[in-house]
């Protein structure tokens, strides 16, 4: 739902033939976009044209946002500008979401006029991909960047290492990715060029110190003592970590570092840093244990400081910035004396259920940047109704609908000043079940569209039953385009249904 609408009188008739004006050169892909646009919905064709014509897509500076847009429709003229060529590309989707939803005058080769004047209230909205635990190939991602992108998303975080696999190329490390499908430098270089024509940022996740099993099949070495001389299998975890002692861990994930940031111009790279199985790795390694006597740590709690410390010099050194899960509630008991202090320049992701008010306090006390994905409200691995595609494992993951998923407000209520450091929203796919993009997308539509209507819209505009009335042009739409989803059929008035 766009911050503000206002309807203007009359139409804009489409004509057999439009010439669009644009006034930058980076407006290729927007052209391209209002190309495809309006030979959808009207059947007419695009040509480019100059300041005389009815179609402008306009670059204007004086607009404050980067990502802030002015659709205007009136009777004469249909005008999208903003400050950047991703404003303009938002516009365009909202001008698409438009006519998807008022069928009655498109079918007259009409437009209603208004005037459309929004901005996101988040910067960051992201969905999270993990093709670690199921491959997914590269058109496939591309595929559905295409689809979230409309949605207004900017940021598709892609979790490449975990436990069953090492999904990106390391060329100083070949054996990395001998077994197992991956992407080639070219290949994600590539994806990333995909991506950021349509305005999305692609945001790397090397998970460490645990899910590193992948790692660890290869570099054996790099485990805890008591792991060292053990079989390591893809897919088995036991929990097992790189150890905390060992210098050769930290040399050999600088040089991935190192590779990852030549890579992926984002600002930042995720490096995970949850769920480590500290009773089973570091406290029961004698190296480790002799570490934590030098240092005169009491916890092993305590080395995930000295582990990080190392790995943060490294992504500072290779100029991006760290994005770290949160945890304040297994590995580090909030708030003792003995928990690991995120250095401030760590951005935090919120995810364990019912943890998130005090990831907020937490962050906004310590005064890092806070990103949302809360479990509750946010993880669309979880079924969307009882017994909808159950995880494969049966953990007992809670149900998570798309009313629920709707409620969502990022900012919790607070006041206004003490969401000053929330970045924005995250939806997570992990992986373990989803064995195709078209499981992808079904566990991600239409719950994704909640989502981005959190991460975009003032809660003052939101509302759920509007969003009901919005959400069914757009299934169909999804639907038309071969993009698998979820009818929300618990929505449905089922009184009379038989």
């Amino acid at each position: 739902m766009p911050n503000q609408i206002s309807n203007g009188p009359g139409v804009f008739k489409v004509s057999s033939a439009l010439k669009v004006y644009t006034n930058a050169t980076d407006l290729s892909m927007e052209q391209q976009q209002l190309t495809r646009i309006m030979k959808q919905f009207f059947g007419t064709s695009v040509a480019s044209g100059n300041s005389s014509s009815t179609l402008h897509l306009l670059i204007d500076k004086s607009i404050k946002g980067n990502e802030h847009y002015v659709l205007k429709i009136t009777p004469h003229q249909l005008v999208i500008k903003g400050a950047s060529s991703a404003a303009v590309f938002y516009g365009l989707m909202t001008l698409e979401q438009l006519l998807t939803g008022d069928v009655c005058h498109t079918k007259k080769q009409e437009i209603q006029a208004v005037t459309i004047d929004d901005m996101p209230r988040f910067g960051f909205r992201a969905l999270m991909i993990d093709p670690a635990r199921n491959f997914l190939p590269l058109n496939d991602v591309k595929y559905y960047i295409d689809e979230i992108a409309r949605y207004k998303y900017n940021t598709l975080q892609i979790h490449l290492t975990d436990n069953e696999g090492w999904r990106v190329e390391i060329k100083k490390y070949p054996q990395l990715t001998a077994k197992a499908p991956f992407y080639t430098q070219e290949e994600l270089k590539e994806l990333i060029a995909y991506a950021a024509q349509r305005h999305v940022e692609i945001l790397p996740e090397l998970d460490i110190p645990g899910h590193t099993v992948a790692l660890l099949a290869s570099f054996p070495e790099l485990a805890c003592k008591q792991w060292r001389d053990s079989t390591f299998i893809p897919g088995v975890t036991n929990h097992r970590m790189v150890c905390a002692s060992r210098p050769e861990v930290y040399d050999v994930y600088a040089n991935i570092l190192k590779e990852v940031a030549s890579i992926f111009p984002s600002p930042s790279i995720h490096l995970g840093g949850d769920e480590a199985a500290l009773d089973n790795n570091w406290q029961n390694c004698d190296d480790c244990k002799a570490l934590m006597k030098e240092k005169g740590y009491e916890k092993p709690a305590q080395l995930m400081g000295y582990f990080f410390d190392k790995i943060l010099q490294t992504v500072r050194q290779v100029g991006k910035k760290p994005i770290l899960w949160v945890e304040l509630d297994s590995v580090y008991p909030p708030f003792h004396s003995y928990l690991f202090k995120y250095p401030k320049d760590v951005t935090l992701v919120t995810w364990r259920l019912q943890n998130t008010p005090t990831c907020l306090d937490y962050t906004y006390k310590s005064g890092n940047p806070i990103i949302m994905a809360p479990g509750e409200y946010a993880y669309l691995d979880y079924p969307q109704l009882k017994g909808d595609l159950p995880e494969f494992n049966n953990w007992g993951m809670p149900v998570l609908t798309l009313e629920q998923c709707y409620q969502f407000d990022p900012g919790y209520g607070l006041p206004k000043a003490e969401q000053a450091h929330i970045l924005g929203v995250m939806g997570t796919l992990w992986g373990e079940a989803m064995k195709n993009i078209n499981r992808v997308t079904y566990m991600t539509f239409p719950r994704a569209l909640a989502l981005s209507e959190a991460g975009w819209t003032q809660m003052e505009h939101r509302s759920w039953n509007s969003f009901k009335q919005r959400l069914y042009p757009n299934l169909n739409v999804l639907m038309r385009r071969g993009v698998f989803v979820r009818a929300p059929y618990e929505i449905v008035d089922r009184k009379n249904f038989h």
